[in-house]
C-alpha cells in the first residue's frame, strides 16, 4: 500500500511541477503585457465568429480577366509565389489576400492610365480547396475538407470525436489572419455542451487548425503501477 501512495505521490509531483512553474511563469508575463499595453475588449477576436467570408486569393490561383468594352485586354493569369501577378500592358500588382471585388477595383485602378472607366469581370478558374487540420486527442487527426459552412463542434465529430485522453475545456483553435500572423483561441467545449448553448460555438474557415490538448489525468497514467490504477477504479476492493 505504501508503495501505490508513495508512486501516487511521485507521479502528482512530475506533473504539478511544471505546470506551476508555467502558472507563474504566464502570470509574469501576463502582468508584464498588461503594464505594457492598453487593456483589450473581453472578445478580441471576433473574427473568429465570422460567418460567410469571401474567398482569399493564394499564391497558384489562376483566374480570367474580361474587358467588357475592350476584349484585347482579357487574359488569364496564374498568381506567382510571390502573390504577384503581371497584367498586360499595366505591369504587376500584389494580389494574394485580396477578394475577387477587391481584385475588380485593383483592376481597374491599373488600367487607370490606359483605358477610361473599364467594365472588368474576374472568374476565379483554378483555386486551394477549401480544408481544416484537427490534430491532438481526436480519434482521427488529419486534413479535412471544408465543404460547407462547419463549427468547431462539428469539425471536432468530424475528425472522430474525442478520446478518453482528450481535454474537452481547453479546445484551441488557430487561425492565419495574415502572411506571418496566426492567431489562437481556447473554447470550452465542455461547458458549451453541458450548458447545451453553442451560441459561442466558431465557424471554422479554409486553412483553420484545431488542436485538442491531453488532460491531466492521462499524463500521469504513465507514472502509475498497473496495481494502483485498479485500485483507484475500484476502490472498495479490500
Amino acid at each position: 500500500m505504501l508503495r501505490v501512495l508513495w508512486a501516487v505521490g511521485l507521479a502528482v509531483v512530475l506533473v504539478c511541477l511544471p505546470t506551476h512553474a508555467q502558472n507563474n511563469l504566464d502570470s509574469s508575463s501576463s502582468t508584464t503585457a498588461m503594464a505594457d499595453s492598453p487593456r483589450q475588449p473581453a472578445d478580441s477576436h471576433p473574427e473568429f465568429h465570422e460567418r460567410n467570408p469571401r474567398y482569399a486569393l493564394r499564391t497558384s490561383d489562376s483566374f480570367d480577366v474580361n474587358f467588357t468594352l475592350s476584349p484585347e485586354f482579357n487574359q488569364s493569369l496564374v498568381i506567382e509565389p510571390d502573390g504577384y501577378v503581371t497584367f498586360r500592358g499595366a505591369g504587376s500588382v500584389h494580389v494574394a489576400g485580396m477578394t475577387i471585388p477587391q481584385l475588380t477595383d485593383a483592376i481597374k485602378k491599373a488600367y487607370t492610365g490606359i483605358l477610361h472607366d473599364p467594365v472588368v469581370s474576374v472568374v476565379l478558374k483554378d483555386f486551394e480547396r477549401p480544408y481544416f487540420i484537427a490534430a491532438g486527442q481526436v480519434a482521427k487527426p488529419g486534413k479535412y475538407d471544408l465543404r460547407s459552412d462547419l463549427s468547431l463542434t462539428e469539425a471536432v465529430n468530424i475528425a472522430g470525436g474525442f478520446t478518453e485522453s482528450s481535454k474537452h475545456s481547453q479546445v484551441l483553435l488557430f487561425r492565419r489572419v495574415s502572411d506571418n500572423k496566426v492567431q489562437a483561441q481556447v473554447f470550452d467545449i465542455k461547458k458549451m455542451l453541458a450548458s447545451r448553448n453553442l451560441e459561442e460555438d466558431p465557424h471554422l474557415l479554409p486553412g483553420d487548425m484545431l488542436y485538442v490538448p491531453q488532460n491531466a489525468i492521462s499524463k500521469i497514467r504513465k507514472y502509475l503501477p498497473t496495481s494502483s490504477m485498479g485500485l483507484y477504479a475500484n476502490p472498495l476492493t479490500p
